[in-house]
């Protein structure tokens, strides 16, 4: 169902209600889409399939023992000097 923002402010239990039983509920402006209220059980069904950018970092290509033995021989120290 689509609420116009005033509508949805001055009945917002209502649009609560709404999302829990109907689904997401739309919110215009202007006639234009503005938001969207969901269920927090649809949010979560929305959100907990997302990996985080750790977990992505953590899938990516196992190093191969070359690059392990490169990073290992690169310098440790700063290659430039900071002015601290």
């Amino acid at each position: 169902m689509e609420w116009q923002l005033q509508d949805a402010k001055n009945h917002f239990s209502k649009v609560v209600q709404s999302a829990r039983t109907q689904g997401p509920q739309i919110v215009t402006l202007r006639g234009e889409r503005a938001a969207v209220v969901l269920s927090a059980r649809d949010y979560d069904a929305l959100t907990a399939s997302r990996s985080n950018v750790v977990d992505h970092i953590l899938s990516g290509p196992l190093w191969d023992e070359e690059l392990a033995e490169a990073v290992d021989r690169r310098a440790k120290t700063p290659s430039r000097n900071a002015a601290f």
